[in-house]
């Protein structure tokens, strides 16, 4: 997005008398190689009688030859310029092959031509000694390129010679700039052109205007820069590199010029590249000057967006648009993706090319958290996979932010929500514990929880088929997705649960509609997951399950999108209920902190009577709510069960980096997923995890 910008430059000298004006050399037209683009020009000059020839100099730089036939009291020269402020990367070039490290000479015939270029007759004692200085600070290794060795040499003028505004005519010598170590921007470009001459390269002078404009917002990490729009003329030297041309080196700022820099003339001294030369008749002269900068058109932006007024207007516009596209019952959807890079890197390969990196999740985390608070009240964190592009072992993870529009929250407590990037010391007893608990919420089986381990014959193929000397958490393994997954199993250790499932169903329908559950028939008597990265609610062996062959009885249907819709209950999170352990004395609350082996008298006794369980049931026992709830049929085993009735969706807990993650089932309609949520939060809040 451009910034057109018009700059104004006034120079007025008042003569005490009427005087004979000798022809004046004006060097204030845009240079050839002005690399900014210049949408206009004007150069008016009073007295208005004159006669002007425009020519270029031996180095192509435009001037104006004014003769003024007659006397005159005053001298008025007049540049107005628009250009666009468009961006430019001064690294934007290439270097021939021989000369991208430096030293480097230049092709004999390059080098006759650069002759004016090259000349070191002002060099002195003072001048060598300085450059020798600088050229053992700047190279810091035996061949360094030739762009990192000028940005070291141009910093190093920028550091040695202080700025100082000098409002005497003329230039200083580079041995009174290296004395009194300071000068104006003239005086350092010198300076910079002789150290290059003395090192061996091209060097010329360049007197311009120097264009900033202030910044949308304050930056963060580097100098504030300037607090309004300014110009002025300005100095800096440029450096003839084979290939590239000549590249602009600002010893004020110490930066190469970029968009800023507008060049008006560059010449190998800068007696030949003064703004104005000539004389008058002698006489008492005053002089004064002025320069203005005016943004006249830029593009609103991401750090300057629409005003309200241009919001209105586009409003009006959208509706005016959508009557039209009514009243022809022309039907459209629209869909926008926003992109976010990090303020602090946004070169990183993650923020440019990379699909993951270190800090992307961890920012994107908090990216959805922030404008969570901004949209609503009580919204649903949603953790889950995003799109899948072609070569990638996964598809990538995706966080996601629901609410409802009537304004009522889904999920009440936020302290409840854990930071992913925080260990919180859950494990899978926890998850075990956890999921018992909500299924006691649900009001379903408990014993139909089912612990879920990795696929034991499929890790000790894999780790047979390893080159005899590596073990499995050895870096040596090639893959760095199959060295991270061999690494985790077999540290978790492979008779270690990497969480529990519970089959689990809403019958809707029902006159009394509740969650259901029931057993997972499964070879082997265990449930293993398919090998993998993913959450185990993306690895259960689905197609293990009993096949019938008219599909389940009543198979999940998704609602239709056109019937019409009624307003979604209001929240009901189910209350705080009271559970006891079967044989226990009597019942007893569930304790304000979150239930462990090591601390809960409930686990203990849930492990007491484990022994007494049927085969199928290879968790604690189950937990029975203290009330007069209805409770879903006693359990069944898994081989009588037919294989239509099977529930083929369920819930999953896994502890992961120290935190436990909900796996949600498919769910029909939206009110039964709140509920769950509900359950969900409850269960958080009794057992505070």
């Amino acid at each position: 997005m451009t910034i057109r910008v018009a700059l104004n430059h006034l120079t007025r000298y008042r003569y005490d008398k009427l005087a004979t004006i000798h022809p004046q050399v004006i060097r204030l037209r845009p240079a050839p190689h002005c690399r900014t683009p210049v949408h206009s020009y004007s150069l008016k000059v009073q007295p208005a009688n004159h006669f002007v020839n425009w020519q270029q100099d031996p180095h192509g730089n435009f001037l104006a030859r004014f003769v003024f036939p007659e006397k005159a009291r005053s001298l008025e020269i007049q540049v107005d310029v628009v250009v666009d402020m468009t961006v430019i990367n001064p690294f934007d070039f290439f270097i021939e092959e021989s000369a991208t490290s430096f030293p480097f000479s230049y092709e004999p015939w390059l080098a006759t031509e650069l002759k004016p270029y090259l000349d070191t007759s002002a060099s002195t004692p003072v001048l060598t000694q300085y450059v020798s200085q600088v050229r053992e600070r700047a190279i810091t290794r035996s061949e360094m390129g030739t762009t990192d060795f000028l940005v070291a040499v141009n910093q190093a003028i920028q550091h040695d010679i202080s700025y100082s505004i000098r409002l005497e005519p003329g230039v200083q010598t580079a041995e009174e700039s290296l004395t009194l170590r300071s000068g104006s921007c003239r005086d350092s470009a010198w300076l910079l052109v002789q150290v290059l001459r003395t090192l061996g390269l091209a060097a010329r002078f360049v007197s311009g205007y120097l264009i900033q404009l202030t910044a949308d917002i304050e930056n963060l990490d580097g100098p504030a820069g300037p607090t309004a729009d300014f110009t002025d003329l300005h100095a800096w030297t440029e450096v003839f590199l084979p290939g590239a041309g000549w590249i602009g080196l600002d010893p004020t700022s110490g930066l190469l010029t970029s968009e800023g820099h507008i060049p008006l003339a560059a010449t190998p001294d800068p007696v030949s590249a003064a703004p104005i030369t000539g004389s008058i008749e002698k006489c008492e002269v005053e002089f004064d000057f002025g320069m203005t900068i005016t943004r006249i058109h830029e593009d609103p932006r991401v750090t300057k967006p629409y005003t309200r007024e241009q919001w209105s207007n586009i409003d009006a516009v959208g509706q005016a648009v959508d009557q039209r596209l009514n009243s022809g019952d022309v039907r459209l959807t629209m869909g926008g993706e926003p992109t976010f890079v990090s303020i602090d890197d946004m070169e990183g390969d993650e923020w440019t090319t990379a699909a993951v990196g270190e800090n992307k999740r961890q920012l994107s985390e908090t990216l959805i958290k922030r404008l969570r608070e901004r949209f609503t009240t009580g919204g649903l964190l949603h953790y889950g996979q995003g799109k899948w592009y072609p070569g990638e072992s996964l598809p990538r993870w995706s966080l996601a932010c629901f609410w409802r529009t009537d304004g009522q929250a889904i999920w009440q407590d936020d302290s409840l929500l854990a930071d992913t990037d925080e260990d919180h010391g859950l494990n899978a007893e926890d998850a075990e514990i956890f999921l018992h608990a909500l299924a006691d919420k649900l009001n379903v089986e408990p014993s139909y929880i089912v612990p879920a381990f990795e696929d034991v014959a499929h890790f000790l193929v894999r780790e047979r088929q390893l080159p005899v000397n590596v073990d499995p958490t050895d870096p040596k393994l090639k893959d760095p997705e199959e060295r991270s997954r061999l690494v985790r199993v077999f540290q978790q250790g492979m008779n270690t649960p990497v969480g529990f499932v519970l089959p689990l169903r809403r019958q809707w329908w029902q006159a009394r509609p509740r969650w259901t559950s029931g057993p997972w028939p499964v070879r082997a008597n265990q449930l293993f997951l398919l090998p993998g990265d993913s959450p185990i609610g993306l690895r259960l062996p689905l197609d293990s399950l009993p096949y019938a062959a008219d599909g389940p009885s009543d198979p999940l249907r998704a609602i239709d999108p056109m019937a019409p819709v009624s307003d979604l209950p209001a929240p009901n999170h189910p209350p705080q209920l009271s559970i006891a352990v079967e044989n226990a004395p009597q019942p007893q609350p569930l304790r304000p902190q979150r239930l462990s082996v090591s601390n809960t008298a409930i686990v203990e006794k849930l492990r007491q009577v484990a022994a007494d369980r049927p085969h199928f049931d290879r968790t604690p026992p189950r937990l029975r709510l203290a009330g007069e709830l209805v409770r879903e049929p006693s359990p069944v085993a898994p081989e009588t069960v037919p294989a239509d009735k099977v529930i083929r969706t369920s819930l999953c807990v896994e502890a992961r980096g120290g935190n436990l993650f909900v796996f949600m089932p498919p769910v029909e309609r939206v009110e039964d997923y709140l509920d769950l949520i509900a359950a969900v939060e409850a269960t958080a809040s009794d057992l505070q995890v």
